[in-house]
């Protein structure tokens, strides 16, 4: 698991639990009847986590806290020497911060103390970075007060090694408030924390300030009741392409403790959080989950087993593959229709992918659990379908859906000074003449408007692009004119009433000549129908 330069953070700060026996509380005040009912009721919830001893665990607290230049930070009440002042708080000693060498697999090496300048004899916690990692945020607190911390801004000397300067406090800080948790949007306009301001719906709540261009912050903004309960939030941290929310919580639908929470970020507002399910998740605190790629990432916890009050894991997500599926259909002849755009889009009308139908008419997209899509199918000479979809399980599997569309009118209009019937294109098999069967539909319409107006009379013209010997296509486009006719008379329409002709590449509509694109040859590839006088 090799961390990436963008910056993906998620930082942790102190959690009490409480253990008894067959009747231990949790921080969140669940039973452990409650809590055996919450976890078989949440699952997996749509993800597949595996979860490994990061291999720097000690008998004192371990917590991730982001990377600097493809190492890990982390945070630690390790005892360094003898000496080391005991928090009464946690019952370990004020926290420093330390960095480690990652492996291939996700181990992580022996720790080194971070900074010299940023450790101090006051208890650090989480910090994060710029995206450029030229300027970090950090987390403070005294040794008089361990439990409130202050949040400061330190930029990185130029050229040097790791030389922290210009350490300020910022302007978020208020008298009585402590400010946890920092990360740093990957765009780095962003900064999310965790603080118990006197706004907060609860102990603490999950806050966002913008990143002034002179570093300074913006007032801190809560995110709501939709992410925030009366109960704890903390440790916000961002997927890579920052479309998604991390977060623990004492609230929400629950198994116990702390849990770990995913809220996708909409334009304006957060969608509801949805618990990561059993699979990392337990009755213990899961806090500090940060990703180093789209599926590998860190997580502390204090579950049984492990060597101290909180370890860090590597949590690998192996992706649940969801797809939707289908084919597009006429709604009357239940015809396959190739040749059809098909547009997936998420819940805000974004478009995530499109493809084009072939020959057997099948679209197919990949989803992803307990996320909300609509999908369009647009096709010349059709209304435009769509449906929305909601990937409701939780596991590997396929959703089956078919588009029918419905055709739209043809109309009669005049085009270079001919009255003619306008409909989509007619379509042929390359060098051949047969009408291929989505062509039916359109020739339907004609022959619906002939039946409606007995005295009109049709030319049908057909002509190429200039691909080929000018005799070839010009006998091709005969036979294309023919075919249509053919068909037409078979719908009960009087031969009489048609005449077909072949053009060629003689009367292009694109004159291309020799620098033809593929779009330009196929508007030169088309069927007209001229009526008559």
């Amino acid at each position: 698991m090799k961390p990436t330069l963008s910056i993906f953070i998620c930082l942790i700060s102190h959690v009490l639990f409480s253990q008894g026996t067959s009747n231990f509380v949790t921080a969140n005040n669940l039973s452990y009847k409650n809590i055996i009912s919450n976890a078989k009721a949440i699952g997996s919830n749509g993800f597949n986590f595996e979860l490994l001893d990061a291999g720097v665990n000690s008998q004192y607290s371990e917590f991730g806290s982001g990377f600097f230049r493809n190492k890990l930070i982390m945070v630690s009440s390790k005892k360094l020497g003898g000496l080391a002042k005991i928090d009464p708080n946690t019952r370990e000693a004020y926290k420093d911060l330390f960095c480690l060498d990652i492996s291939s697999n996700g181990q992580l090496s022996l720790p080194l103390l971070f900074s010299r300048i940023l450790n101090t004899n006051d208890s650090e916690d989480l910090l994060t970075f710029s995206p450029d990692q030229k300027t970090v945020y950090f987390t403070r607190s005294s040794n008089e007060n361990s439990m409130e911390y202050k949040l400061y801004k330190a930029v990185l000397e130029e050229d040097s090694h790791g030389n922290w300067i210009n350490q300020e406090l910022l302007n978020i800080n208020r008298e009585g408030v402590s400010i946890e948790t920092p990360f740093v949007s990957p765009d780095g306009k962003n900064l999310y924390f965790a603080s118990n301001m006197a706004d907060a719906l609860g102990g603490f709540d999950i806050y966002v300030s913008k990143i002034n261009v002179d570093g300074t912050l913006g007032n801190p903004e809560n995110l709501g009741s939709t992410i925030n309960t009366k109960l704890d939030e903390k440790y916000p941290s961002l997927s890579k392409d920052g479309k998604y929310l991390y977060f623990s919580s004492k609230g929400h639908e629950n198994i116990g403790g702390y849990d770990l929470f995913l809220s996708k970020i909409l334009s304006n507002s957060y969608k509801t959080p949805r618990n990561l399910g059993n699979t990392i998740n337990s009755s213990y605190d899961e806090v500090a989950y940060f990703l180093a790629n789209k599926k590998d990432g860190y997580v502390s916890s204090n579950r049984p087993n492990g060597k101290g009050g909180f370890d860090i894991y590597t949590a690998t997500n192996e992706e649940i593959i969801q797809t939707i599926k289908g084919r597009i259909l006429d709604l009357e002849t239940k015809i396959k229709l190739p040749n059809t755009i098909v547009i997936l889009k998420d819940e805000e009308g974004n478009e995530v992918a499109r493809t084009k139908t072939k020959e057997d008419a099948i679209y197919k997209f990949d989803v992803s659990p307990f996320e909300s899509y609509s999908i369009a199918a647009i096709k010349d000479g059709f209304k435009e379908g769509d449906f929305d979809f909601f990937a409701d399980r939780n596991y590997n599997t396929s959703y089956t859906k078919d588009i029918e569309l419905l055709t739209t009118e043809p109309i009669i209009a005049e085009v270079d000074k001919e009255l003619r019937i306008v409909i989509e294109n007619i379509y042929f098999d390359f060098a051949k003449y047969s009408v291929k069967e989505e062509s039916y539909i359109s020739l339907n319409k004609i022959a619906k408007v002939l039946k409606e107006n007995p005295d009109m009379k049709l030319a049908i013209n057909a002509h190429t692009d200039n691909v080929g010997k000018d005799a070839y296509n010009l006998n091709l486009s005969n036979k294309r004119a023919a075919s249509a006719v053919k068909y037409l008379i078979r719908k009960g329409i009087n031969k009489n009433r048609l005449v077909s002709k072949g053009f060629g590449e003689t009367k292009p509509l694109v004159d291309c000549k020799s620098n033809c694109t593929d779009e330009d040859s196929q508007a030169n590839r088309r069927v007209e129908f001229v009526i008559l006088d």
